[in-house]
């Protein structure tokens, strides 16, 4: 059984390697965005006709997939530090796309499923940072992930420490793949500040200034600093904690007395 999965995989990697080239080359008419700020990129995507499709974090950077309609192409953008960094092509089944035709071109899409199913695995393990739970604890962790992943209760009755790191790790995913949300809702236009988890905070301070926001508080607890900052155009008032020189937390709070 074993054997016979190995020579699965194997084989799903050599089909995938016939479109593997063209997956890697640079997404023609999306160069001029890299260096781009997230959120300026993302609404530059949107005008191109690019719809956002998913987003996970890996390594200190942020891996989102844009699918355009029209041309039927999906993009991979890859952002460090609060900007593009590069936007390739990626494979329409990265973009939750399925391929059509038959022969050659249908082979070589489903070896790209087969391989985007076995980087889900792949992906379900590395959430679970390589730790060794046994089959309860997998379990556990398991249902920890799909309770925080879909914003459920944290309902935690065994005391199990797999199902407290399953949750944190489906919050994460959550939050990672909403990134592109500032938090609320209506019609009116608002300004993005979600993108800016994990940036630099002087960077993310000229960010909020340039969306139009306002910076009408702030206060420091140790080494945990805090500011407000108000957006008078869309009323949203929003609190954005800095350590160790980076924003680690930001959101909309709603009210606030120097809020307007």
């Amino acid at each position: 059984m074993v054997g016979s999965v190995k020579m699965t995989i194997a084989a799903l990697v050599s089909a995938s390697m016939l479109v593997t080239p063209a997956m890697a080359k640079q997404a023609g008419g999306l160069q001029d965005l890299v260096g781009a700020r997230g959120a300026g990129g993302e609404t530059q995507l949107e005008m191109r006709g690019y719809t956002h499709i998913e987003s996970h974090n890996e390594g200190g950077s942020k891996h989102s997939y844009w699918w355009n309609r029209d041309s039927k192409q999906c993009v991979h953008v890859v952002t460090w530090d609060g900007r593009y960094q590069s936007i390739e092509n990626a494979s329409k089944s990265d973009c939750n796309q399925g391929g059509g035709g038959g022969g050659d071109a249908g082979a070589a899409v489903a070896a790209v499923a087969g391989i985007a199913l076995i980087a889900a695995l792949a992906s379900k393990k590395h959430h679970k940072k390589d730790k060794d739970y046994d089959q309860q604890g997998t379990g556990e962790f398991d249902r920890g992930y799909r309770d925080g992943l879909y914003n459920a209760p944290y309902h935690n009755y065994g005391r199990s420490d797999a199902y407290s790191d399953g949750y944190q790790a489906g919050v994460n995913e959550r939050s990672s793949n909403l990134g592109h949300h500032y938090g609320g809702g209506g019609y009116a236009e608002v300004g993005q500040f979600m993108d800016l988890n994990g940036a630099r905070a002087s960077s993310a301070d000229d960010a909020m200034r340039s969306r139009g926001f306002t910076n009408v508080d702030s206060f420091k607890s140790g080494n945990t600093a805090y500011s407000i900052w108000n957006r008078r155009a869309s009323r949203q008032c929003v609190q954005m904690t800095v350590a160790d020189g980076r924003v680690y937390d930001i959101r909309d709070i709603g009210t606030h007395p120097r809020c307007r």
